[in-house]
């Protein structure tokens, strides 16, 4: 008889749906592996910049419109669905207080300028950290997002062997903004390396962290060795020590700070006219991912105790951390191989992760 063993509906805390056509396959693929909702980011086309779909802030889509899009796209399936306002030059203090008040703003996201795709709405985090937004958030409870990467970086500093992109925002960005907002409730989005991991570990309790999948299960040789593009993510995989905290930071017994956050990022063309699109695609496969990087790190999930440690990663600390309610709903993980196939949208189609890396997944999402 197969491995097999029961968890609660879970919640992505962070993806990206897009939109058009794309958003109604991507949330199909979320539903399909058993998620009551998710995370949703805001680097649409036009990015989701304002609160109120009749606020006057021009060429941006709001929170309201794009969580309603995506509740709709679930058909009832999803509990909740947090979109977080795209931090820009025109966010405003008053703005984070009226959708606090409204009860509609739960989150912010920060996006460095130009640092991913989708950024190129973003400013410098000092420009929050002066402008009152940031002061608002903290006075308000909404969380802030971080993409936690410094821009405008030289090719030497941006990834090297001595430090990274990352390892640069976390030992110079993130102490002066929890000393700045030591109430300000934090999430370090996608974390990829051993200097994040440690900043997390050591900060107030309010300050929290996601990981992907693909940051547990690779490094950056698995993405240069055959040059397996889809891969490339932002922030990239990195090496065997980082993802080795990683691990060891995610499948802790006593582990309260490290949730699951896909980062799942559709796209139809990885390969562009100015580089490779930025993203992994993990619809309908991620749990089945998680569960293959726990045993990977040596977690027994034939045990009670393994059992535990991934469904608190997966199931528990995110949805508790947002204060998400808890879903009544079960699926069963099963230690089956699973042939993973492209998602097909009109003539458009999208790789997930899997394809180039594995032909096969170790689990999948029992049918009912």
């Amino acid at each position: 008889m197969a491995l097999e063993f029961t968890l609660p509906h879970w919640y992505d805390l962070h993806t990206h749906f897009r939109q058009d056509d794309t958003l109604p396959a991507t949330v199909s693929d979320h539903v399909a592996m058993s998620c009551a909702g998710a995370l949703a980011m805001p680097n649409t086309a036009p990015p989701v910049g304002k609160i109120f779909a009749a606020d006057e802030v021009a060429n941006y889509k709001s929170v309201e419109q794009y969580r309603a899009e995506i509740i709709a796209a679930s058909h009832g399936t999803f509990r909740e669905v947090i979109v977080p306002l795209y931090l820009t030059r025109d966010t405003t203090p008053d703005m984070i207080e009226r959708g606090a008040a409204s009860g509609l703003l739960k989150a912010c996201k920060y996006y460095p300028p130009h640092g991913t795709t989708g950024a190129e709405f973003g400013a410098p985090l000092t420009h929050f950290m002066e402008n009152g937004v940031f002061q608002a958030m903290q006075e308000a409870g909404v969380t802030l997002c971080l993409h936690g990467e410094e821009h405008g970086l030289a090719p030497e500093r941006y990834f090297d062997r001595g430090e990274n992109a990352e390892e640069i925002f976390y030992r110079e960005r993130m102490p002066r903004l929890v000393d700045s907002f030591p109430e300000l409730r934090l999430v370090g989005e996608h974390l990829t390396t051993k200097v994040g991991v440690d900043f997390i570990l050591d900060a107030p309790a309010h300050v929290k962290a996601n990981i992907t999948p693909q940051h547990l299960i690779y490094t950056v040789g698995s993405l240069l060795n055959g040059l397996k593009y889809h891969l490339y993510c932002l922030p990239l995989v990195k090496f065997d020590a980082d993802r080795a905290a990683l691990r060891a930071a995610a499948t802790a017994p006593d582990n309260s700070k490290f949730f699951a956050g896909t980062d799942s990022a559709p796209h139809t063309r990885k390969t562009t006219p100015c580089g490779c699109a930025a993203g992994c695609y993990t619809g309908r496969v991620a749990p089945q991912l998680y569960a293959q990087a726990f045993e990977m790190a040596g977690v027994d999930l034939s045990t009670k105790a393994g059992q535990t440690v991934f469904e608190n990663f997966l199931c528990t600390i995110g949805r508790e951390f947002y204060s998400l309610p808890q879903p009544t709903e079960t699926f069963i993980l099963e230690r089956q191989p699973e042939k993973v196939l492209p998602l097909q949208i009109g003539d458009q189609t999208i790789i997930p992760l899997p394809l180039g890396m594995e032909t096969e997944l170790p689990w999948r999402i029992k049918p009912r």
